[in-house]
């Protein structure tokens, strides 16, 4: 089975560019990264590297040095692919080849998965070996596949586990298992109606199978919310401390101009505010494992389709406010590690694709793909 990689990957031979201008003469890598080690032994063939954001530091996917992969379901404007993983997702939409390897720091699985259409799944951050891939922010950063089924997504993390895929679980039934809606991430003004409406008739499916759906806020998911809002983002500080070298040399100027400025936000974060975002997280690590009491938490991947390209291109203001809005509902996720699939939940009126979240907490990523399995088995084809 033929699969691409992010270019984060360490490949033996190639050049790990981070899809950075400054990183096109580095050193080749001298050995393969142990995932793709991993996954080769276990059969499967690398065709290649796909494109992403500069160093994985944006959730819409645009890329000025090596361009910007399509999405394939673009309408009359050609629409963003989401990142980071940009070019995975494509490779997989377009059908290039069936699973694409990709990183997520803050959505950079989910969202390209809910822009085209396919299954991404996040893994919880220490589950995979991470050596021989290029960082973002270290406490944050996971790996995963971008697919066209969970199955897939199951195929490949047991392999990545050192397990025998041949194995898969028996159908599990939804009956009697718990999902929580959190209904003011639902009731949102920023979410799409299409979105909304998608994710509804998702839930009525779960609840004629049997399963226990409850609707209401969950207090630990606004906490987060509310945290990255007032206090910013954990993954900025760990991003600029990583470039500082970077930032600081003579080769900053051949950083694409927006990911600089936003390595940049990070210099003047007081240490203070660092340690109460990792305090902070540890407790509301342990809030959410309490209130979801081993519920499948369930909110839109993102509350928008794709959007047009050129107008993100053009204009700075609204790159920065809709990457912001894009990656939103993804951020709780990674800065709790909540291992999280993504799925497709439908389409809006031009074709675009809508997408789900399934979360779970820390370390729970068995039971997550499990439950993952059993809704794509109940979702309408």
């Amino acid at each position: 089975m033929p699969l691409a990689w992010k270019d984060l990957f360490d490949l033996a031979g190639s050049i790990t560019t981070a899809a950075a201008q400054v990183r096109r003469e580095a050193p080749p890598a001298k050995v393969d990264a142990p995932s793709v080690r991993q996954l080769c032994r276990a059969g499967l063939v690398s065709l290649g590297k796909t494109n992403l954001s500069e160093f994985a530091y944006s959730g819409l996917g645009l890329n000025p040095h090596f361009g910007t992969p399509i999405n394939p379901h673009s309408d009359a404007q050609p629409r963003i692919p989401g990142g980071s993983s940009a070019g995975s997702a494509v490779a997989v939409a377009a059908g290039i080849v069936p699973i694409a390897m990709g990183t997520d720091t803050a959505g950079s699985i989910r969202i390209p998965a809910a822009f085209n259409g396919l299954v991404g799944y996040r893994a919880t951050s220490l589950r995979y070996d991470r050596e021989g891939v290029f960082p973002l922010a270290e406490s944050l950063d996971s790996l995963g596949p971008l697919t066209r089924s969970v199955r897939d997504a199951w195929l490949i993390d047991g392999l990545l586990r050192g397990g025998d895929p041949r194995q898969l679980p028996p159908p599990r039934s939804l009956a009697g298992q718990r999902f929580w809606v959190d209904s003011q991430v639902l009731d949102d003004s920023r979410t799409q109606a299409a979105v909304r409406d998608n994710l509804l008739v998702v839930i009525e499916s779960l609840q004629q199978a049997g399963a226990l759906v409850e609707q209401r806020p969950l207090h630990s998911l606004q906490a987060t919310l509310q945290l990255i809002q007032e206090q910013g983002w954990l993954g900025a500080a760990e991003a600029f401390a990583l470039h500082q070298p970077l930032l600081d040399s003579e080769y900053a100027e051949q950083l694409d101009p927006r990911v600089r400025r936003r390595l940049e936000s990070a210099r003047q974060m007081p240490a203070s505010q660092l340690l109460r975002l990792y305090q902070a997280r540890r407790q509301l690590q342990q809030q959410v494992q309490d209130e979801l009491d081993g519920a499948v938490l369930i909110t839109p991947t993102v509350a928008h389709v794709a959007p047009p390209l050129a107008p993100l291109e053009q204009d700075d203001e609204l790159f920065a406010r809709t990457n912001l809005a894009t990656l939103r509902l993804t951020m709780p996720g990674s800065f709790l590690d909540m291992p999280g699939v993504a799925l497709p939940s439908g389409r809006d009126a031009q074709g675009l694709p809508t997408g789900l979240l399934l979360s779970l907490p820390q370390g729970h990523d068995r039971q997550l793909l499990d439950a993952a399995l059993a809704l794509e088995a109940a979702l309408p084809r």
